[in-house]
């Protein structure tokens, strides 16, 4: 199936972005605001600085074997939609919708509601404006949906320079923080109370966050369609950027633990304020404020870049909206796409019910991103069949596979069985909606056969 035309003569997706930009993207979809605030959710179920700075070792070390996973993907298939287009071409174009139908209603649009509101209290603390964080969120999701309309060469530049600002504004958090670090609390050997059994279960709970916040590597395939070179780009700039993501969280994390204590860590709801108030006082607040504005408005960015290609893909397999499939002739850009993708984000953080809808579906994401491991299999077992013809060479290829697929899809389900553990209710909600997707796979599929 071909994503990148449709028959007739219409615009296309322009090619404008390199390796810088995917790698870019990468982090840009992975660090928002958790890694600021979540380490101390760790520390309460660890008490240990090994075991904290542990788990988020193992958390890098899950997301690289991700990043190994999708570049191979990437370099195999490299189309627009990205995770979507694989789940189609390995499975179904049923699983692919249903992926797509949530990612639109809740994981995407959710997340960036959440963030957005996150962003708009970060900005009003550091400015004191007198307005509500609903305006702001609002204000900035439609400066966005405006910049990646213009073209995908503005998304891309606008959200590499958030990038880079977030990357300016996490190392400085760590060399603020090495001047108060204790190497006292870094070598403290406390362990968590009870026998190992419930150590391991510690751990696993202290996983959830840690690959939560690790996620979001998998959102830069969204753009493939519009990458110069995107079965060597994309492939080289998910491993840069999740190596790069990995050292900035293990580096945020010894900064923590070294100047709170794994003790200190768990009483804080905000480490790095903490952190930075311990190293400058009032004004590290104010500049921790600003840092983490600019990281959640990059986070928004990226989503406003990336997402809309996997409504646009649906559209042009016949599964959504036809309008949705167009592509502006001046900006070649799906402006309908990106413009649904701010609305309903906008409208989600006006009524303020986002929280609600993100408990529902946190355990969906990772079943997608499961399944979308397995894709590997299928994909190398029809390889081998032209093989023969010499067709048969990847351009790159998992290290390790199958150990390292498997250790992958493993962990992405452990997180998910994890989750419906916690949260039974909320993870069939998010099923339903997930399952409520199938009766509208089949009203499209059945518009499509009408022609």
């Amino acid at each position: 199936m071909n994503t990148e035309t449709t028959g007739t003569v219409e615009p296309t997706l322009a090619r404008k972005l390199g390796l810088f930009d995917a790698a870019m993207i990468v982090m840009g979809g992975i660090i928002g605001s958790g890694i600021f605030i979540n380490s101390y959710v760790v520390a309460r179920q660890v008490h240990s600085p090994a075991l904290i700075l542990g788990a988020w070792a193992f958390g890098g070390l899950i997301a690289l074997a991700g990043a190994f996973i999708y570049a191979e993907l990437a370099a195999s298939l490299p189309l627009v939609g990205g995770q979507y287009a694989y789940l189609r071409e390995a499975y179904h174009p049923a699983v692919a919708f249903l992926y797509g139908w949530v990612l639109l209603l809740v994981i995407q649009t959710g997340g960036m509601a959440a963030v957005s509101i996150t962003f708009a209290r970060y900005f009003l603390e550091a400015t004191h404006l007198p307005v509500a964080d609903w305006v702001i969120a609002t204000v900035a999701l439609a400066a966005l949906t405006a910049i990646n309309c213009f073209g995908v060469r503005a998304g891309s530049s606008f959200q590499s320079v958030l990038m880079v600002l977030k990357i300016i504004a996490i190392v400085s958090i760590v060399a603020c923080g090495i001047t108060v670090l204790k190497i006292s609390y870094l070598m403290n050997p406390t362990v968590s109370p009870g026998g190992s059994t419930d150590s391991l279960i510690a751990f696993g709970a202290a996983m959830t966050p840690v690959m939560f916040a690790f996620g979001g590597w998998h959102t830069s395939t969204f753009i493939a369609g519009e990458l110069k070179e995107p079965q060597r780009d994309l492939a080289r700039g998910l491993l840069i950027g999740v190596l790069g993501v990995v050292i900035l969280y293990l580096a945020i994390n010894v900064v923590y633990v070294g100047a709170l204590g794994a003790v200190g860590l768990a009483e804080t709801t905000t480490p790095a304020s903490k952190v930075m108030n311990l190293a400058m006082g009032h004004w590290g607040g104010i500049l921790l404020a600003m840092g983490i504005s600019v990281s959640t408005l990059g986070f928004l960015s990226q989503g406003m870049l990336t997402a809309p290609r996997v409504y646009f893909a649906m559209a042009r397999d016949g599964l959504f909206f036809k309008e949705v499939a167009r592509i502006h002739p001046t900006s070649r850009v799906p402006v309908v796409a990106v413009a649904i993708q701010g609305a309903l984000a906008a409208l989600i953080a006006v009524l303020g019910t986002y929280e609600q809808i993100l408990n529902y579906v946190v355990s969906i994401d990772f079943i997608a991103i499961g399944l979308t491991g397995t894709c590997i299999f299928i994909f190398r077992k029809r390889l081998a069949s032209f093989s023969n013809s010499g067709s048969g060479a990847l351009r790159f290829k998992v290290p390790g596979h199958p150990v390292t697929t498997i250790f992958f899809v493993i962990a992405c389900w452990l997180v998910v069985i994890s989750t419906i553990y916690q949260y039974p209710k909320n993870s069939a909600f998010g099923l339903l909606i997930l399952c409520a997707g199938l009766p509208v796979y089949l009203f499209w599929s059945r518009m499509k056969k009408l022609g």
